[in-house]
């Protein structure tokens, strides 16, 4: 069920006067925190935290629940030290408006924490300014490195003591020198790591540098021939739909101005070997996992590796399974009779270009991004016909008009981690409200052109919401970046008024009686997308049974099982696009830093009543 449209939340509604002492307003509510009442809160506010009070993400709903969530956390965490850093800014979307402001603050429980938070606020008809939405981060653990600092390769390092598995140590190892110069711990006859990461894209290589930031030991275990290969691998036209200011890695900005604004996948490739050679980032290439267990005794995993060929195998303490969140078992539907069919099917797991099909006739079977591009491609190898099979509504987003909401807060102008950390620490409610009501104002604007796509049969999701897309289906929407006047135009053809059935020696029977011209079949229809499948494949039903799903949202709208504890004590997966990985793995490297220094961050796990019932507007 997708929960965002029930959850009590909306855009405020007063007024903000056009004068305001903006000095007051910092004194008052830099003192709030020191007492914080329910009456500090409008009736409908919502508090979203990321690991700072509740060691985990959570969103609270109403003033009363807030309140009470807040005093039950700060009785163990123990908030201190609130300042107002910066200048509160005015904020107008749309009809709604309030005040932001931004604030540090320490706990001081254990383990003793740096936080970061914003407030918005908004003035009420009794004349007093109230809280509306609350933001709180947790930024560092107090008098350890910086998860968001790591220094070259090539200059001094921090070193950080702690205790591994009760041994005293530093950076988490005992010292025993690979090859690359990464060190681990012996464990019997096999290496040990605090940190076993499992896949080596965007996800793997970000939380393996901060763990590295954090002086923990890791290995990252990746099962292709060069770092980067995650995106060397697909297919020849693949490119990023988002800018590039949004793609960088952790630490620097991995991809400078002389880069593409929509960086292709060789770039990111690029761009990822180079990053991890600066930083050192300890990556075992060409290692495959073929099963894995866990030792509740020893609290200990043990991976199996199939390694440049050759068996081997690895010990640790924690696992992050990062091999990405929806690409592992293809999905495509069953049509009779494929064994008449004369051309050639793939799945698009399995494309790479369309240069050898020139005057041949192809379809594209699905309608989201993959698909347009195929269908992209096939045109312009110069094939006789494409036709695209839709099977469902699909929502279409102008990649200008979503570049428009990103450009606002990704810019070389402001640090990646300060725009992160804007951008990423809201409410997915909110999100999904203001960004349904920009994109669809967007849309009404130029209506002729979803007009000429669905006179051309395409079906549109003309109310689409790009978080249910995003969050919840994990895809099936397309970021248009060009190819939607193909379809306009005619020069892709599109059949949306009947499935095929099944196969004949030359192309597609559909259900009402037509037919499709085939000599090559692209099936860009997704893959199984729950990891909770990838984990019982490798490490069996005891393991797989006490992890959470991963994706889709839970009751308060935060994603399940990603970036957080999901059921298991040493388990956590990570994943998502480009820059969620690189901000979300932060949070997952401090807890692993947290439970290693033997101060897990305790976990909140009440909520409070709430005393409304809105609905999203």
């Amino acid at each position: 069920m997708w929960p965002l449209p029930n959850l009590p939340c909306e855009l405020p509604t007063a007024t903000v006067p056009e004068f305001i002492d903006l000095k007051s307003l910092v004194e008052h509510f830099q003192l709030v925190f020191n007492d914080v009442q329910e009456e500090h809160f409008v009736k409908g506010a919502i508090w979203r935290d990321l690991f700072a009070m509740t060691g985990t993400l959570r969103t609270f709903y109403s003033a009363s629940s807030i309140a009470g969530a807040w005093q039950a956390t700060a009785s163990t965490h123990l908030p201190s030290k609130f300042v107002i850093d910066g200048e509160p800014r005015v904020i107008q979307a749309g009809p709604s408006a309030w005040v932001e402001m931004s604030f540090t603050f320490e706990t001081n429980g254990i383990p003793a924490t740096i936080g970061y938070g914003y407030i918005s606020v908004v003035p009420e008809s009794d004349g007093k300014w109230r809280i509306w939405q609350l933001r709180t981060i947790l930024e560092q653990l107090k008098s350890h490195p910086d998860v968001d600092v790591l220094q070259p390769a090539n200059t001094e390092s921090v070193s950080e003591t702690h205790m591994t598995r009760g041994e005293l140590a530093t950076n988490g190892i005992q010292p025993h020198l690979h090859q690359n110069g990464e060190t681990s711990t012996s464990y019997g006859h096999e290496d040990y790591f605090d940190c076993l990461i499992i896949g080596g894209g965007q996800a793997g290589l970000s939380v393996g540098g901060r763990l590295k930031a954090l002086g923990v030991s890791y290995v990252i275990l990746d099962k292709h021939e060069n770092v980067g290969d995650n995106w060397k691998t697909r297919y020849d036209s693949t490119k990023l739909h988002t800018v590039r200011e949004f793609a960088h890695l952790p630490f620097e900005r991995t991809f400078p101005a002389s880069y593409p604004e929509f960086l292709p996948k060789d770039d990111l490739a690029s761009g990822y070997r180079k990053w991890a050679s600066k930083y050192d980032i300890n990556v075992w290439l060409s290692t495959t996992v073929t099963s894995g267990t866990w030792s509740t005794e020893e609290k200990t995993w043990r991976l199996e590796l199939l390694r440049y060929g050759k068996k081997s195998s690895v010990c640790g303490g924690n696992i992050v399974f990062a091999v990405g969140g929806n690409s592992q078992f293809p999905l495509s539907p069953t049509y009779e009779n494929k064994d008449v069919f004369r051309g050639i099917t793939l799945h698009s797991g399995e494309y790479k270009n369309a240069s050898g099909w020139k005057g041949k006739h192809g379809v594209v079977v699905g309608t989201a991004n993959t698909a347009h591009d195929v269908a992209e491609d096939m045109l312009q190898a110069g094939m006789a016909s494409v036709t695209m099979v839709q099977r469902s509504k699909t929502y279409v987003v102008p990649v200008e008009h979503y570049r428009e909401t990103h450009d606002r807060v990704y810019k070389g102008s402001i640090p990646t981690t300060v725009s992160d950390r804007l951008f990423f620490s809201g409410p997915a409610v909110l999100g999904r409200i203001m960004g349904s009501r920009s994109l669809h104002a967007k849309a009404r604007k130029e209506p002729e052109r979803f007009d000429a796509l669905e006179k051309a049969g395409f079906l549109l999701d003309r109310d689409g919401d790009i978080s249910y897309y995003l969050f919840q289906r994990f895809g099936g929407h397309y970021m248009d970046v060009g190819t939607s006047a193909k379809i306009a135009s005619g020069l892709i053809k599109m059949k949306s008024d009947s499935l095929p059935i099944r196969f004949t020696g030359d192309g597609l029977e559909c259900a009402n009686g037509t037919f499709l011209r085939a000599d090559v079949v692209v099936f860009a229809t997704g893959f199984v997308g729950n990891l909770r499948l990838v984990v019982e494949d490798l490490f069996g039903p005891s393991v797989a049974s006490k992890v959470d799903d991963f994706w889709g949202l839970d009751d308060e709208g935060e994603l399940k099982g990603a970036f957080k504890p999901c059921g298991h004590p040493a388990f956590w997966y990570h994943g998502g696009a480009v820059g969620q990985a690189r901000y979300m793995s932060r949070f997952i490297a401090l807890q692993i830093k947290a439970k290693l220094l033997g101060t897990p961050l305790p976990i909140y796990g009440l909520t409070p009543p709430r005393n409304l019932s809105l609905k999203t507007k």
